[in-house]
């Protein structure tokens, strides 16, 4: 679908970077401060209620009009419309990626085969806030007649980690007599702690798998049925206890769950483009059906932003090229998020999929391999933590690091200086990794030559800040777009496909095989490396001595 455009490394702003490198490399953000004294003012893009500062990156005018040549060169602007369409763009697996579709508003029309499915997913939307709304109330009653006091989520991927997120992103806006937990993990420990101290007779388990077939999920759901059983006895139970978030209504029924309790999703909405989906629905039960499309309403204000705005002023489109700019000329291998914002303290785990899941590709859309370097890795701690944990290697050590400060304005929990000090250490970060403190300002303090190598900060080390005014749910939703819509970009810079996730297959495939052999007698002949067979008889040897066999 991109024939016509060379390969990203033979476009000529590619080639004008690549050029153009050596000379930036060379040059300290001390001295583009020190000439060009409004380049904090210069550098900021402000849209939908962000502030976005660059200025404190290794660039020039001239870099950045590069990087701006290159998005057009690269046919950002078509793949966008494209998207926006509901082309085909996923094209590995032949699907439309319309996760903008899940926050459009009722009169706007999008076609997917012939079909517009902007009615469909307010329908879903009405039936999800028709439930939370009884939930909520009180009048969805379990088996027994009492109200549901827990709700747990039992997904994992984009089916976990969204909803995870973005309760703890909200909680300061959640039920406070509700209790939300999530499962995910295929360890039992993760159900038996999430359990442990709640009552089946007011539990409510949301099982979210849109095949209702995935391994991890389903394991811990007929783990969650029996569970709830041993309080509730009567199988009928399950359809009073249990919701499921699926398109597979055969197995839903054969679970037990009542399909009429069954919300759906669609094939063009990816896991980690999913949590404004139904696989939200905990989130929903938690903040209330109008705190949630508050933030549909936030994602969809990034959605027409990143649409329609000028690359020069658009903030996912320079958020992306600017990590291409690390990622592809200055060798860094790692973007570390920094939110300073205790609510937000999942959301790097989140990015984490967001990023790595997306663009963590070996090969172009053409199925070629490709000769330069895709998706960095991704993480983050919450501030200030992470200053007493890992920042020591942002201010001296040997790695480059480009960090996404996050902050807001105004706090959700005002008590005393607390968000003063909060912010007063965002700003401080950024300008001590920018600037740094020279041997000579050193010395000047008194410190004597010996020491003054160790008191040195080198500076020079690129941040982004992004301010918002307050975490509410519409602000998750505009900062949620945003990065995915910088996924997007460098996405199409690469020419990779950001849509599909093959690589999570493979292990997946073995681990199925390895199951029988762990759970057979000895006798089973293993078909593995040496390693990988000398691994699972020790495994085996050490469960049947435990197990008395």
């Amino acid at each position: 679908m991109t024939s016509s455009i060379p390969p990203p490394t033979k476009r000529a702003a590619w080639q004008a970077l690549e050029a153009h490198y050596p000379k930036v490399r060379e040059l300290h953000l001390r001295d583009l401060f020190a000439g060009d004294p409004k380049r904090g003012e210069r550098l900021t893009a402000e849209a939908v209620g962000i502030t976005f500062d660059y200025s404190k990156h290794r660039i020039t005018d001239e870099t950045l009009g590069l990087l701006l040549r290159l998005a057009e060169q690269s046919g950002l602007r078509d793949r966008i419309e494209a998207m926006f369409r509901g082309e085909k763009i996923n094209v590995t697996e032949k699907r439309a990626v319309l996760h903008v579709a899940l926050r459009a508003p009722k009169e706007q029309s999008i076609i997917v085969d012939g079909e517009d499915v902007v009615p469909q997913v307010h329908a879903v939307l009405d039936k999800m806030a028709d439930f939370s709304t009884r939930v909520r109330r009180g009048e969805w009653k379990g088996h027994t007649g009492k109200p549901i006091r827990n709700v747990i989520n039992i997904g994992i991927g984009g089916s976990d980690l969204g909803p995870v997120m973005a309760y703890e992103a909200l909680r300061y806006y959640s039920r406070r007599d509700l209790t939300f937990r999530f499962v995910s993990n295929i360890d039992g420990t993760d159900f038996a702690e999430a359990t442990r101290d709640l009552d089946a007779e007011e539990t409510l388990f949301i099982i979210s798998s849109k095949t209702f077939t995935t391994l991890e999920t389903m394991t811990n759901a007929h783990t969650a049925r029996d569970w709830a059983l041993r309080t509730l006895k009567h199988p009928a139970a399950v359809a009073r206890h249990f919701v499921a978030v699926s398109t597979n209504a055969e197995e839903v029924a054969k679970f037990g769950i009542d399909t009429a309790n069954m919300f759906e999703f669609w094939d063009w909405v990816g896991g980690r483009y999913s949590m404004d989906s139904a696989i939200g629905l905990s989130t929903m039960i938690a903040i209330g059906p109008e705190n949630f499309r508050a933030m549909l309403d936030g994602f969809h204000q990034m959605d027409e932003h990143f649409r329609t705005a000028p690359f020069e002023r658009n903030l996912p489109a320079l958020m992306g090229l600017l990590g291409l700019w690390y990622n592809n000329f200055f060798g860094a291998q790692t973007m570390a998020v920094l939110p300073y914002e205790q609510y937000l303290k999942r959301f790097p785990a989140y990015l984490q999929q967001l990023t790595m899941e997306s663009n963590g590709k070996h090969v172009a859309l053409d199925g070629t391999e490709v000769v330069y370097q895709t998706g960095p890795i991704y993480w983050g701690e919450p501030g200030t933590n992470g200053q007493h944990s890992f920042y020591q290697l942002f201010h001296q050590g040997t790695k480059l690091i480009p960090c996404d400060f996050i902050g807001f304005v105004q706090p959700l929990n005002p008590l005393g200086r607390h968000h003063d000090l909060l912010m007063a250490n965002v700003f401080a970060q950024a300008e001590a990794l920018a600037f740094g403190k020279t041997p000579q300002e050193v010395r000047a303090e008194g410190v004597p030559a010996w020491l003054a190598p160790h008191r040195t900060f080198e500076g020079n080390r690129p941040s982004s800040t992004i301010l918002l005014e307050r975490l509410t749910p519409t602000a998750l939703g505009k900062l949620v777009a945003l990065y995915e819509h910088s996924v997007f970009t460098q996405g199409v810079l690469w020419d990779i496909d950001s849509f599909d996730q093959w690589g999570v297959e493979l292990g997946k495939a073995l681990a199925a095989r390895i199951i029988p052999e762990l759970e057979t007698g000895a006798s089973r002949q293993l078909q593995h490396d040496s390693s990988t067979n000398a691994l699972i008889r020790r495994y085996k040897r050490s469960r049947e001595v435990s197990h008395g066999r």
